[in-house]
């Protein structure tokens, strides 16, 4: 008995994990306005978020900064700073605000949704690892439990970067590397609630693995590897999205399983190609997926690193 109880509990499981990897997910085409108030996107080399109203923001290198469309994918506004990398929406006392890493200008931002800046955050000399205020360099930020500050340094140091709620620098962990508990260029970075207790999910992009490290800065584990340079990491429910510079977006459910991955480009030329022009361009198809969100119905938006600008919305099948 114990035997053939054993046998169908091993069947449920696998039965389970194949219905999980079925999850489906269709482009809708020419969802996004294309020339979002009269202007081209243009260059894009950050991130896409939602708010709690199910708008759409997605960064951008222009004088326009982050580009506001409606759930529909109607153009809205444009609000804020240029040149923002990684970003994150988080609501604090009902009040939603963006973190947002900027590498070109050496810093970290808390905005308003209208993209007031609240405060900015520059090169922390006490960290002992810069020569000057141009070795900070910041792909992500996110935000624990507490309020302590996680940034990313993948453009300069290659450590994490742990602060206290109030802007005080606390330690540094990681550093450059290929082995475990290494990074090469920790480009993508979120808080992960899923589990039994919070950790953060950090994307090693030159390293192709997605990893767990805690909140006191210890290394976890990996996650998935052999990965094509995962970008960054939104988390919404169950699931985590994964875009992948080299032409793939990967969804992650809560146990680390691929569940689903959209996009992918069999065309290696176009992979993490930020030139590629717009007649080479495909309907379904991604080219340099360098951020992503997951909205409220489960569909997820996809921006790439495109000096056109270049959004794709893959809408999860019922």
């Amino acid at each position: 008995m114990k035997r053939i109880t054993s046998t169908l509990a091993i069947a449920a499981l696998l039965s389970s994990a194949v219905f999980a990897r079925e999850i489906k997910f269709s482009i809708t085409p020419g969802f996004f306005e294309k020339n979002p108030g009269g202007q081209q996107l243009g260059p894009c080399h950050g991130t896409a978020m939602t708010d709690k109203a199910g708008n759409i923001y997605v960064t951008t290198d222009t004088k326009r900064g982050i580009v506001v469309y409606s759930p529909k994918g109607k153009f809205l506004r444009a609000v804020g700073p240029t040149r923002i990398h990684g970003a994150e929406i988080r609501r604090e006392k009902g009040v939603e605000y963006i973190y947002a890493a900027r590498p070109s200008d050496h810093e970290v931002l808390k905005l308003t949704l209208d993209g007031t800046i609240v405060w900015t955050l520059g090169t922390p000399m006490e960290a002992g690892l810069y020569k000057d205020g141009k070795g900070f360099n910041p792909c992500a930020v996110t935000v624990g439990p507490d309020g302590s500050l996680f940034i990313a340094d993948g453009y300069g140091s290659n450590f994490v970067l742990k602060f206290d709620k109030n802007r005080k620098f606390v330690k540094a962990f990681g550093g450059p590397g290929e082995a475990d508990g290494k990074f090469k260029t920790c480009h993508g970075i979120a808080l992960d609630t899923r589990l039994a207790k919070p950790l953060l999910l950090v994307c090693n992009r030159n390293n192709d693995r997605v990893e767990y490290w805690d909140l006191d800065g210890n290394f976890v584990k990996v996650i998935q590897r052999g990965l094509r340079m995962p970008a960054a990491v939104h988390i919404r429910g169950d699931y985590a999205v994964i875009p992948e510079l080299k032409g793939r977006a990967t969804l992650l459910d809560k146990q680390g399983n691929i569940v689903a991955q959209v996009g992918d480009n069999p065309t290696e030329s176009q992979r993490a190609n930020f030139g590629l022009v717009q007649e080479q361009w495909k309907d379904g198809i991604c080219n340099s997926p360098h951020g992503a969100a997951i909205d409220k119905q489960g569909n997820l938006i996809v921006s790439e690193w495109s000096q056109f600008g270049h959004l794709h919305k893959f809408v999860r099948s019922r």
